[in-house]
């Protein structure tokens, strides 16, 4: 046999081999802090310097240089590829941004406002014989209504939404289903006028049924139904079908299965679509200026005469044209917003007390 030649090269023992190392270049940790504060700086120099007034073109400033400096940065220190990392999370941040500072501005313009007249007084009192034009009264009356006319269209609209999505996720075929889904859509974007003259229509013009808290109740119902159903409809898809499956093996029937396998697994995100649903309809005033019609007494009976509601108080006092109703308008907008937080804590709370138990 002939000695096999090769045209490699031998690496001598003595060579050092070459060093490689697999650490990138990175900007510290503290560069997109740095960066921003120099945007901000910057933005608020440029703005000044252009004699630009709002705040939120200094901020759009700042936002676009931050962006480039921080894309720029990234370019030369870590390379093409993760600089459009970089990018990409920077756009992320900016986006969030600008999306929470009018709800921050939002909530700091509400409390710093609100909170003038918002006391004992102002929440255990009504409008009743007082006038428009000087402090006092309360939101009392109008807490009552938004409590009862709520809770009824809950009592409507949690149980046919609740068992239309059951149905469309655990039974429905053909075309029956599809119909249902067809008419959940349209019902999602019906505006709340158009729900309340529906109801203003048939309940007190057909029906001859006089305005109240109940008829304003109907008005709502309608509007939260397709929001239970959609959400419910969601949770329901996510409940894992092997589930379904292994009580269906152990010869469970199907409605028990529903029941004990498949509500209880989704029971926490059902709450929260319940909760935000009722958050939903707390807030219009549409349908109640149509239905209940307002009262400036306290009324307890939601199935007889007029009633007023927290939305339609805020419309009421903000109409009048005053300060002592502006401030009482925003003492009640404050209400409101406590009221839907309080319905999101509950909802929480409730989520994760019917949560399946994870673990050992």
């Amino acid at each position: 046999m002939s000695d096999v030649i090769t045209d490699r090269p031998t690496v001598s023992d003595s060579a050092p081999l070459p060093q490689v190392t697999l650490h990138q270049p990175r900007l510290p940790r503290w560069a997109p802090a740095a960066v921003a504060a120099l945007a901000a700086a910057v933005g608020v120099a440029i703005g000044l310097g252009a004699g630009l007034s709002s705040r939120a073109q200094w901020g759009l400033i700042a936002a676009i240089l931050y962006v480039a400096v921080m894309y720029a940065a990234a370019t030369r220190v870590e390379g093409r590829r993760q600089a459009k990392d970089r990018l990409a999370t920077s756009l992320v941040w900016v986006c969030f941004l600008i999306a929470v500072v009018p709800l921050v501005s939002l909530l700091w313009e509400t409390v710093a406002r609100g909170v003038k007249v918002l006391d004992g007084a102002f929440l255990s009192h009504s409008m009743a014989g007082v006038l428009t034009i000087q402090p006092g009264g309360g939101v009392y009356h109008a807490i009552i209504g938004t409590l009862e006319q709520v809770g009824i269209a809950t009592v409507i609209a949690a149980p046919i939404g609740l068992l239309t999505a059951i149905y469309l996720v655990e039974y429905g075929r053909g075309r029956l289903a599809k119909a249902v889904t067809f008419f959940v859509d349209v019902m999602t974007g019906v505006p709340s006028i158009v729900a309340g003259l529906f109801i203003l229509s048939l309940w007190i013009i057909m029906l001859d049924f006089s305005y109240s808290g109940f008829a304003g109740s109907l008005a709502l119902a309608i509007l939260m139904v397709p929001v239970v159903v959609r959400s419910t409809e969601e949770m329901l898809k996510l409940v894992p079908n092997e589930l379904r499956e292994a009580s269906l093996a152990l010869g469970v029937p199907k409605w028990r299965t529903i029941l004990k396998v498949v509500l209880p697994t989704a029971i926490g995100g059902i709450t929260t679509g319940l909760m935000l649903a009722v958050a939903r309809i707390a807030g219009e005033s549409a349908p109640i200026v149509l239905l209940v019609f307002g009262s400036q007494a306290i009324n307890n009976d939601p199935f007889e005469g007029a009633q007023s509601s927290l939305p339609y108080y805020i419309y009421e006092q903000w109409a009048n044209g005053n300060d002592a109703s502006y401030d009482r308008a925003w003492a009640a907008a404050l209400v409101l917003i406590a009221f839907v937080m309080i319905l999101n804590l509950v909802a929480r709370a409730i989520a994760r007390w019917k949560a399946p138990k994870t673990g050992r």
